[in-house]
């Protein structure tokens, strides 16, 4: 039998994943420091909040390609943002795979960063497109590597996605940075679904692409890291640009949403009930994100300037992940999971309860 080439020909866990599950199966108390699940984290939710998926009018199937016209006016009024413009999909993940779809035919190419989210190389896969990376580099800050980015872009090139702020290094685009990508004419994707979770932003930082109009662009966010719901399935993609190019964006997007009418009744139902959650829910997470890198940037470890968002960025020596896990117990991520190309960083998440995330650095100083 043969398989997609699209899905990865190797499917064998990773040696921190056996290594995790070997600790597990003989009952070891883990520390996870790679916690970034506010649902297992301890985020309190008001009781009741889930009443609000039971409404009467959940009951009623009416398909619209890019979501109930209620729904979509509570985005618009939230981001200040033209109703015709707002596209809701089930998640940022189904919201790339459709602009994929929209922007690329198999085997063009999409620009994405390195480092960052690892989940961009398997939906480009499923979509059949190449992903060709542009480096950032740290100096007192995160920045674009524009040398690698104007290499990678080619024939083939449909889209520069962005991070904005990134995962996992925490930083912001700046101003001069965004003016430089409108010059290279293509659409932007920007991702920003920890938007809400600023830290230490820098003076220049741009928070959002929402209302550029040099260029075609796409922001993304979502359910999941604005109200902390990650089960709830809703996001949604702001399109904004040059009049034209939005139009015949937008109604081509339409026929792909259409084909798939992804976005559940019950949360597009219940949104506004959701948004208001935004509040106390977003307090409980920066609250929890300011303590740990307090607690963090006073261990004395190499930590990597943080804007924004749910991670951090330590220095350590390459293959400490495994070390850390085998002899103390505690679990990170290393930064080859997100593509570093310095093998000497690990990522822990701000979000980890506290009083694990004190332990767990104190081990990480031992180790």
């Amino acid at each position: 039998m043969t398989f997609s080439h699209r899905l990865p020909r190797e499917l064998r866990p990773n040696a921190l994943t056996e290594l995790l599950a070997e600790k597990k199966k003989a009952g070891a108390p883990i520390l996870d420091l790679t916690e970034s699940n506010p649902t297992h984290a301890g985020i309190e939710y008001p009781a009741g909040f889930l009443s609000c998926l039971a409404s009467e009018a959940a009951a009623r199937y009416e398909p619209e390609p890019f979501g109930l016209p209620s729904a979509r006016e509570t985005i618009a009024r939230e981001y200040g943002a033209p109703v015709d413009r707002v596209v809701l999909t089930a998640s940022t993940s189904e919201a790339y795979s459709w602009l994929f779809k929209l922007l690329c035919d198999p085997g063009d190419e999409v620009l994405v960063p390195r480092p960052s989210y690892p989940l961009f190389d398997y939906l480009a896969a499923l979509e059949s497109v190449n992903v060709r990376h542009y480096g950032l580099f740290y100096d007192h800050g995160w920045f674009i590597d524009f040398h690698t980015l104007e290499r990678a872009i080619g024939e083939r090139t449909r889209a520069i996605v962005l991070v904005n702020p990134n995962n996992p290094t925490g930083h912001f685009l700046r101003s001069h940075e965004l003016e430089q990508l409108c010059g290279f004419g293509l659409p932007i994707i920007s991702d920003e679904v920890f938007r809400d979770y600023q830290l230490n932003p820098a003076s220049d930082s741009v928070p959002t692409l929402q209302d550029l109009d040099a260029t075609l662009v796409f922001t993304l966010n979502g359910l999941s890291k604005t109200v902390g719901l990650p089960q709830m399935k809703l996001a949604w993609t702001i399109a904004n640009g040059p009049r034209d190019q939005v139009a015949e964006a937008l109604a081509r997007l339409e026929i792909i949403a259409d084909t798939y009418l992804s976005a559940g009744t019950p949360v597009q139902c219940a949104l506004p009930s959701l948004l208001e959650l935004r509040g106390p829910v977003q307090g409980q997470i920066m609250r929890r994100l300011r303590e740990n890198l307090a607690v963090l940037n006073a261990s004395g470890l190499r930590v990597l300037d943080v804007e924004a968002g749910w991670y951090a960025i330590v220095a350590q020596e390459e293959g400490s992940e495994l070390r850390l896990l085998r002899e103390h117990d505690v679990l990170v991520q290393p930064g080859y999971f997100y593509d570093f190309e310095n093998p000497g960083y690990i990522v822990i998440s701000l979000l980890t309860a506290p009083e694990i995330f004190r332990e767990g650095i104190r081990r990480l100083r031992l180790g």
